[in-house]
């Protein structure tokens, strides 16, 4: 058990140091993983391939896929010249625009598929605007993450959550939207507040192109869209015929393939391989994790706690605090899988549940900001960054830790406050 928590902090001191490549620090921290689990007996070649979630991966590649066939049709400049001339020459109402609409779409789509597309967009526009993409990025990757929070749909957990709980898409919003509006408006101050030497100064360029000029293959552009017309659909549908995001986003590109024709070499290429191989490296990680029993002693300590109905308040915070903490730096899923059964037995016990199931939900929610690899979506926004070339719009471990996890820590305590001012409501009836 220690063995695996030993790998794993080593693992991570590699990727927030960046002593080598987050990517090489994933591949060998899996691979040292199942080395030592297979001496110990706790982790198998077998469980590290089925530790990696191919519904996650094929979400991704699908997306990227996507994403990369529509960048050199001129999609990306026509929406970025739109979204500049609506901030009319506001850095701070552009940021507010983009995080707007990203945890609005995030209410309802998977934040990945969100993150994927907007986060070349938002490149583009800056580019275009002679703007540092750093503040609008990680806005996009904090407030998706917020606002899948606030519905059934808009995170894995959630789906788990309410699966479990027996909580319909209409209760959960009642009981999360609320709370997720006012870290909503607390995150949008805070980033606006964190990166104002960057917002402070207004946009000299002026926005005086031609959105219907940037469109540059309208025909690709057309066979694109409704590639991923085609996939919003069937993401807001596919709980219904038991469709896998991943399989859906792969629907997508095999119809814009079917349609566009480009040169496979030239597509490619243009994939984000090192993310990818980030992501398997760290599921294999976390599952070795998981397979050693760590993550069922922090759980069984946590029912520890809530053993003393009088002290449910208590609990609910604390769980919500330990939620985030470890989503900070594990996958949310997992330890989501490890909570749901402890949870679920202390209602034998006389302890009403209903506070813990929305303590949970908005810990493994939130948590997820607190670091550049707590969440998918933030990973995403960082290699985005990187793909600039630019030193100045690295988004470095220690910058989000400068200003991903105060945001993280201030939601946290705001979504505490309303708990507590208003316990009585997420009490079961």
């Amino acid at each position: 058990m220690w063995i695996a928590g030993g790998i794993m902090v080593a693992a991570y001191v590699l990727i927030f140091s960046e002593w080598i490549h987050r990517t090489l620090a994933g591949i060998i921290g899996s691979v040292v993983m199942v080395m030592a689990g297979s001496i110990g007996g706790f982790y198998t070649q077998a469980d590290a391939v089925a530790a990696i979630d191919a519904n996650t991966m094929f979400l991704l590649t699908g997306m990227m896929t996507l994403v990369v066939l529509l960048r050199p049709t001129g999609g990306f400049e026509y929406l970025a010249i739109r979204m500049a001339k609506l901030a009319h020459g506001s850095p701070r109402l552009l940021l507010i625009y983009l995080s707007t609409v990203v945890t609005v779409i995030s209410l309802f789509l998977d934040n990945v598929t969100t993150v994927l597309v907007f986060a070349p967009l938002t490149v583009v526009i800056t580019r275009m605007l002679a703007l540092n993409p750093v503040p609008y990025l990680m806005s996009e990757a904090l407030l998706s993450d917020t606002g899948g929070v606030a519905t059934l749909v808009g995170d894995p957990p959630n789906v788990m959550i309410g699966s479990a709980a027996n909580i319909d898409f209409n209760q959960f919003l009642f009981h999360m939207g609320p709370i997720i509006l006012v870290v909503w408006l607390v995150t949008v101050v805070l980033m606006l507040y964190l990166f104002r030497s960057h917002l402070s100064q207004p946009i000299e360029e002026t926005v005086d192109l031609d959105e219907s000029k940037a469109i540059t293959d309208p025909k690709a552009l057309r066979s694109i869209l409704i590639s991923m017309a085609v996939v919003i659909l069937l993401f807001f549908i596919h709980h219904h015929f038991g469709l896998f995001p991943g399989y859906v986003a792969w629907v997508g590109v095999a119809v814009a393939l079917a349609l566009v024709r480009p040169d496979p070499d030239v597509f490619l290429a243009q994939i984000d391989w090192p993310v990818l191989l980030f992501f398997a490296g760290l599921f294999i990680i976390v599952g070795g994790v998981e397979a050693s029993g760590l993550l069922d002693l922090v759980g069984q300590q946590l029912g520890e706690i809530a053993q003393d109905p009088d002290d449910l308040l208590l609990t609910a915070l604390v769980l919500m605090w330990v939620a985030a903490l470890m989503s900070a730096i594990v996958d949310n899923i997992p330890f989501t899988v490890t909570m749901i059964p402890i949870i679920a037995h202390l209602e034998t016990q006389g302890v009403d549940i209903m506070p813990l199931w929305w303590a949970l939900a908005l810990g493994v929610g939130l948590g997820g900001n607190g670091t550049h690899i707590g969440s998918t979506a933030n990973v995403i926004c960082v290699a985005e960054a990187e793909r600039c070339e630019v030193p100045e719009y690295r988004i470095s471990p220690l910058l989000w830790l400068k200003k991903g996890t105060p945001v993280m820590l201030v939601t946290l305590l705001v979504a505490s406050a309303i708990l507590v001012l208003f316990f009585d409501a997420y009490r079961g009836g």
